[in-house]
């Protein structure tokens, strides 16, 4: 049972941390430059970040001061996430975060639903509209972040069996056993 949960572990974390490091790359666009001589430093492609831009304020739920910032920075958090989330920093932490992004893009992505909005989700492409299909496929890959979360009070409750106490080393009276008393 440890190896199963394990390897259910590593599963999980494989794959939440892949699919922010895509998610947020396909936001970012293609890398490149960097250069540090005279400070020439284009990283990303603009046309996704716009692309990603009219996304969010499809969604009718931010001021639309607001969706430049956004845009801006909100693939470097989902990059940051699957970095920490392969490497193994503060997991349970990081899921957290992780569980709570997902949850809170799953509800907006139902409000913008459910107001009838025809927007674009922006989460695997900036052609996937927001349908049950899209809330659906969030609301499972919120699942392997639940799981990092929950992991330790799972493992305690599975592994831990009743059959195998601890050995109680003191008596009733708190003497310890074969201890002698003055």
């Amino acid at each position: 049972m440890a190896m199963k949960l394990k390897i259910l572990h590593w599963f999980c974390r494989i794959v939440l941390g892949g699919i922010f490091l895509y998610t947020g790359y396909i936001k970012l666009g293609r890398l490149g430059a960097v250069d540090l001589g005279p400070i020439h430093f284009e990283v990303g492609d603009i046309w996704n970040r716009v692309l990603f831009a009219q996304s969010i304020a499809g969604y009718q739920l931010v001021p639309d001061a607001w969706v430049p910032f956004i845009a801006t920075w909100f693939p470097w958090l989902e990059l940051l996430l699957g970095v920490l989330l392969l490497v193994g920093w503060r997991i349970r932490w990081v899921a957290g975060a992780s569980a709570a992004l997902l949850l809170f893009f799953t509800a907006i992505m139902s409000i913008t639903y459910f107001r009838g909005i025809d927007a674009n989700c922006g989460c695997f492409s900036f052609t996937d509209k927001i349908s049950p299909w899209s809330i659906l496929r969030d609301s499972v890959i919120l699942l392997p972040a639940l799981y990092l979360v929950f992991e330790p009070s799972l493992r305690r409750r599975f592994l831990n069996r009743p059959d195998a106490a601890a050995p109680s080393t003191a008596l009733s009276n708190g003497v310890q056993e074969g201890a002698q008393t003055p």
